[in-house]
């Protein structure tokens, strides 16, 4: 059975899949679910995924409802081209859950922030916060030092090539322009975020190329 795949590229959970599926040549299907129509919140999708979120993914008797988690697994499925963003050596492996877990339970929830201020208001026609804008920007530069000093060690998050890590960190930037990233004086991630944007997979599967 082919790889079923609930989505709206609008996400940011549904970007990073995407693009790591692409990346990877995965053959899926893909069934979109409106974000913004909120679908993901209706009862038979719900019965797919009792969390009301997307993406999830359907393989077989097989549901998966973590983005993060369906990268891994598409890779496992993949053969080489899978063992090369997500390599077999347990090492390498520790080193790439280490940056799926930080971008999960800090980066993501970070530049929400940002996305839900200067992006989502806007589209409602309010105003932004400037004041949690404030608060957020401190917690929001510490963790992007951490990755412009990880950067200036490797061109990708683990090394010279692009694994499952690079799609999880940069999709909470994938509006990165529009979100208004406070990205002055971080060389390194600058560079890495124009690498990002230049990946095939990542472009292709953007909803905002």
């Amino acid at each position: 059975m082919v790889l079923q795949l609930y989505a709206d590229p609008i996400t940011i959970n549904c970007h990073k899949v995407l693009a790591a599926l692409d990346h990877i040549g995965v053959d899926y299907k893909i069934i979109y679910v409106d974000y913004l129509a909120q679908q993901q919140k209706l009862p038979g999708y719900l019965r797919i995924n009792p969390n009301g979120t997307i993406p999830a993914a359907v393989h077989d008797d097989l549901i998966i409802t973590e983005s993060n988690a369906i990268m891994q697994y598409a890779a496992d499925i993949s053969g080489n081209k899978g063992a090369e963003v997500y390599p077999k050596d347990l090492k390498q492996r520790a080193i790439i859950n280490s940056w799926l877990f930080w971008e999960a339970f800090g980066w993501a929830r970070s530049n929400y922030v940002y996305l839900v201020q200067n992006v989502l208001k806007p589209r409602r026609a309010e105003l932004p916060d400037e004041a949690a804008l404030a608060r957020e920007q401190p917690r929001w530069l510490a963790l992007a030092n951490v990755l412009n000093n990880q950067l200036g060690k490797t061109k990708y998050m683990t090394g010279d090539t692009v694994t499952i890590a690079d799609f999880a960190v940069m999709a909470p930037m994938h509006m990165h322009t529009l979100q208004k990233l406070p990205l002055d004086g971080l060389a390194h991630l600058k560079r890495w975020i124009a690498d990002m944007d230049s990946v095939p997979a990542w472009r292709s599967t953007s909803a905002f190329s």
